[in-house]
């Protein structure tokens, strides 16, 4: 039954992720029919192609280390204190893990940017630096650490280290010899997450930094949609496709120590009010973080789409339904149609992801060989290989029957679906593998068929996990950005395409529609979360 289960997301994977990347890729390296891999050599050895590699790399660690830096105490305090207005805040700061890299990039541009809060202040700019690349990478990947590390910090028994003090360990050496053995494999895993995220970054250093930054996303969009250079593209894509399933595997091995770890606890009865002024400090550094990283290029954004020409006003969420506004030709109808568009796709795409990520799910339900953690690790590939060679690659392979979807509307939901299947099997699992396998054999014994027994015992325990996979799996697709801008038609932009197509554009009038249309999909995708945060199915607060 297992094999049965497989079917469906193997073949979605394989027709609709491994045909067009290897096809763009064979592209690349094919001459004249035959393969020619001595260009990656000499792809390699260019001082240009270097620099990209250098750059992707240290810009990746140097901003992994600064998240662990700032949110390390978050996760503390969320895992370990009791405050009023506690499950808001999380959901404030995990509002930016689900928001599009161009919306993130656009706060960024409006607090650091020329024109930008700053720059007003001070006269201080920090675009087209690696500060503003970093800074905004942080803001985006603390949730990352708050949510994995705090998840399993609300879950340890605080009585082994008050037991470790109690036997002599002052509060440093208890916590380095008990808690944070415990903690290594979550601070593992959260840092390998944060590295993928920042090592294919491609909207935020695309906007912030200019021409003179570029990761290997970036570059190989800049050399498939600009200069049609092929090979080097497809070499770039097999050094991001190898270093992403490096961390991939790495990432599985720590998830899994951290499943076979300890002894853990209901979050209920490890959390407290603060006490003494030592935590109090703490616990107001932690509000005084999220107030300047998270809600100040939030309130900036928001602030800058109603500051128009004749003070503040809804004049560029009015030009928002104007064909070509400010003179400007990149846009065959209103921009604000790309609100419907967006939410069309996303709901589709949501449904693509639930059906083959449920699937997937409950495949992997029953632990396995390798052959299942295989495809256990196959399913997290789209979340790091490029999104731009899955986008080309839709292009030049699904042009032909029977699979000739090039002009039709399903290619967009299809590529958002491929990054919301991942978060839909990692929400579903930990909950499918807690279901008792005896109440399944119990509904079996009384003639229940697979399915009846799936719809009587599997479905009504997993409800919420399935509702909260949905919610992930829309805010993931709303803002999906890499892919669909070479897929999505002229005529049908979604919310990212149409922000990136504003922001390329001169013009006051296009910076405040970017603005504008930022701040509406900053809002749906807040409003999925804090949904979320109300159907969670436990109180961990873990991704």
């Amino acid at each position: 039954m297992r094999l049965g289960l497989m079917a469906v997301p193997v073949a979605f994977f394989a027709v609709f992720f491994a045909y067009p990347v290897t096809a763009i890729v064979g592209r690349g390296l094919k001459a004249e029919g035959d393969w020619q891999f001595g260009r990656i050599g000499e792809v390699l050895s260019r001082p240009d192609i270097l620099d990209v590699l250098w750059f992707t790399t240290w810009q990746a660690l140097a901003s992994t280390a600064l998240t662990l830096l700032i949110a390390l105490p978050g996760a503390y305090v969320f895992a370990r204190f009791d405050f009023p207005g506690k499950q808001v805040l999380r959901a404030v700061v995990t509002v930016p893990f689900v928001l599009p890299t161009v919306v993130v990039g656009t706060a960024f541009l409006a607090l650091l940017g020329r024109g930008g809060l700053l720059d007003e202040l001070w006269g201080v700019r920090l675009d087209t630096t690696v500060w503003a690349i970093l800074l905004a990478h942080v803001f985006f990947n603390y949730a990352v650490v708050v949510r994995t590390v705090g998840g399993l910090w609300s879950q340890l028994d605080p009585r082994q280290e008050e037991a470790a003090r109690v036997l002599g360990a002052g509060r440093f050496a208890a916590f380095r010899r008990v808690t944070l053995p415990a903690l290594a494999p979550a601070v593992a895993a959260a840092a390998l997450m944060v590295f993928l995220f920042t090592f294919t970054s491609f909207g935020v250093v695309q906007i912030l930094g200019g021409p003179a930054y570029s990761t290997l996303e970036v570059e190989i969009y800049r050399q498939t949609a600009q200069l049609l250079d092929l090979p080097t593209a497809a070499v770039l894509t097999l050094v991001q496709f190898a270093a992403v399933g490096g961390i991939l595997a790495v990432h599985a091995a720590t998830v899994r120590r951290r499943e076979r770890a300890l002894k853990l606890v209901d979050p209920a009865q490890t959390s407290r009010r603060p006490r003494g002024a030592g935590q109090w400090a703490l616990l107001g550094g932690v509000l005084l973080t999220a107030l300047l990283l998270i809600l100040l290029p939030l309130g900036v954004l928001v602030e800058r789409s109603f500051d128009g020409p004749g003070g503040y006003g809804f004049g560029y969420y009015e030009a928002l339904q104007t064909v070509g506004a400010g003179g400007s030709s990149t846009f065959l109808v209103p921009p604000l149609e790309a609100v419907g568009n967006s939410l069309r796709y996303a709901l589709v795409a949501t449904l693509i992801a639930l059906v083959v990520g449920g699937l997937a799910a409950a495949a992997l339900t029953r632990r396995a060989g390798r052959l299942v953690r295989g495809f256990d690790a196959l399913l997290m590939l789209p979340l790091g290989v490029s999104a731009v060679t899955v986008g080309f690659g839709f292009l030049i392979t699904l042009d032909k029957p029977p699979l000739d979807l090039r002009t039709s509307w399903i290619l967009v939901p299809l590529a958002q679906a491929l990054v919301g299947v991942p978060f839909v099997v990692r929400t579903m699992l930990p909950v499918l593998r807690a279901v008792d396998d005896r109440l399944r054999e119990a509904a079996a014994v009384l003639g229940a068929s697979p399915l009846r027994a799936w719809r009587e015992v599997d479905l009504p325990l997993v409800r919420r996990a399935v509702l909260v996979a949905a919610g992930f799996a829309f805010a993931v697709s709303l803002g999906e950005f890499g892919a669909t801008v070479f897929i999505a038609r002229p005529d049908n932009p979604t919310l990212p395409v149409a922000v990136a197509r504003l922001l390329g554009r001169s013009g006051e009038l296009n910076y405040g529609q970017a603005m504008a249309l930022s701040t509406i999909l900053m809002l749906v995708c807040a409003v999925s979360l804090l949904l979320l945060e109300r159907i969670r199915t436990d109180r961990s607060g873990e991704f």
